[in-house]
């Protein structure tokens, strides 16, 4: 392999904002290079959010797929097992998205997150990565991400959270949050 192309393992993690965005700013910049790529979205379900509406946009080589049941903590035991359900189905679709050669970058939003949550596991994780053909970029976002995800990983970012305005009581803002 020509170590000057190659499809790179990269992780957006840290408890500060900004890992999914890092990750949109990514699949637009692919986007604009006649790229395709494909974002599930592990955690994410149910609401308007603004990149769902750029992607309608942009065409078929950016796709956005909400595969979530939308936020987790506070679940009751049967709505945890919803969130099982549909992490299941995120990853066994990943496995075959990057199976298929359909796409060169294929985003796993707040996958870390599922595997904090137990929605599915650490080694569920490593497999499908392991598994992803050489030429295709592979990005990770969510908080907490493993040290073995990390470690596998060839570029890796932590978000450090400074300052956020939700702790002075400001809610989330149309096109900041959402």
């Amino acid at each position: 392999m020509n170590m000057n192309n190659k499809g790179l393992v990269i992780v957006h993690t840290g408890n500060g904002k900004g890992k999914t965005t890092a990750a949109l700013g990514m699949a637009l910049r692919a986007w604009g290079q006649g790229m395709r790529v494909l974002i599930l979205q592990f955690i994410k379900g149910g609401w308007e959010y603004g990149e769902l509406k750029a992607a309608e946009k942009l065409g078929p080589n950016l796709v956005i797929r909400q595969m979530g049941e939308g936020f987790v903590r506070g679940a009751s035991e049967s709505m945890l097992e919803e969130h099982k359900l549909a992490a299941a189905e995120a990853l066994q679709a990943a496995g075959e998205e990057l199976a298929s050669g359909r796409w060169d970058m294929v985003i796993l939003d707040e996958i870390n997150y599922a595997i904090g949550m137990e929605l599915i596991s650490e080694e569920e994780a490593l497999q499908l990565i392991s598994h992803k053909p050489d030429m295709v970029h592979v990005v990770l976002t969510g908080r907490n991400a493993r040290p073995k995800i990390i470690e596998t990983a060839d570029l890796v970012t932590e978000m450090k959270e400074i300052k956020h305005p939700y702790k002075a009581g400001i809610r989330a803002q149309k096109g900041v949050e959402f």
